[in-house]
């Protein structure tokens, strides 16, 4: 049965696939203007051909592009991370403390980060930093949210076996704390990580820093759809491969109760 219902989902996403490419290919037959699967599919060999070639500060390989982007999103995403889970574990054992600044983190996990760019750009006056930075916003909201949960709902006899074994605090919070509330706290960092990479991409092509936003904002300056529809799949294929490897991430840090 196994076996079967592994062809079975194997055989039926190949079916959507070219029901989506005989889709893709009729609508770009009756707009004219749209690429169809074939043009898109030469660009994509011309770009991947060699993905890492350097004409310059401005004209990069896709692979190079997409480097840029990976790298801006890890170093945001890793600094937003440690930041949120400090303050959230401050707050999970906190209660008045975290009642207190709850609406003020739903109010601000609420705004888009690309919202706060043109303050950010004002501030630091350098795109890359304001890239970076907008991917720790992007971060930020969804951990803490989530690792202030966790914490404030982890089982008191967790808690009162570490004090009756008096436990130093930098040991409660990594041998206790953490790993009681890791679930909640792993689900957070998914979370964050989804919506970094949906931010890095726009703020890209608003600031100029090269990566594939930057990619699709030139390309589609230059009226080059085949490249732009390229660029989209690029982007959407790192993503679930981002999303892949943290899941594997996530099942290795889940805590089981």
């Amino acid at each position: 049965m196994n076996t079967k219902n592994s062809r079975a989902w194997i055989i039926l996403a190949l079916l959507l696939f070219v029901l989506f490419l005989g889709s893709w290919q009729l609508i770009a037959m009756s707009l004219k203007n749209l690429p169809g699967p074939i043009p898109v599919a030469k660009t994509a060999y011309e770009f991947l051909s060699d993905p890492f070639y350097d004409n310059g500060p401005n004209d990069k390989g896709i692979g190079t592009l997409t480097l840029y982007s990976v790298s801006r999103l890890t170093a945001g995403f890793v600094a937003g991370s440690i930041v949120a889970i400090g303050f959230g574990v401050i707050l999970g054992l906190n209660q008045v403390l975290f009642k207190a600044v709850n609406p003020f983190i739903q109010v601000l996990r609420a705004i888009s980060p690309i919202a706060w760019m043109p303050l950010l750009l004002y501030s630091v006056q350098n795109s890359n930093w304001t890239a970076l930075l907008v991917v720790f916003m992007a971060s930020v909201w969804p951990t803490l949210a989530n690792t202030a949960f966790g914490v404030s709902n982890i089982k008191k006899d967790y808690l009162n076996v570490a004090n009756i074994l008096q436990m130093n605090p930098v040991s409660k919070v990594f041998r206790v704390i953490l790993p009681a509330a890791g679930p909640t706290i792993v689900a957070g960092l998914k979370i964050s990580m989804g919506s970094a990479w949906v931010a890095i991409v726009p703020a890209e092509a608003l600031l100029g820093s090269l990566g594939l936003g930057y990619f699709v904002w030139n390309e589609w300056n230059n009226l080059s759809l085949t490249s732009v529809i390229f660029a989209i799949l690029v982007i959407g294929v790192v993503g679930v491969f981002i999303d892949v490897l943290f899941n594997r991430l996530a099942r290795k840090l889940a805590y089981a109760d």
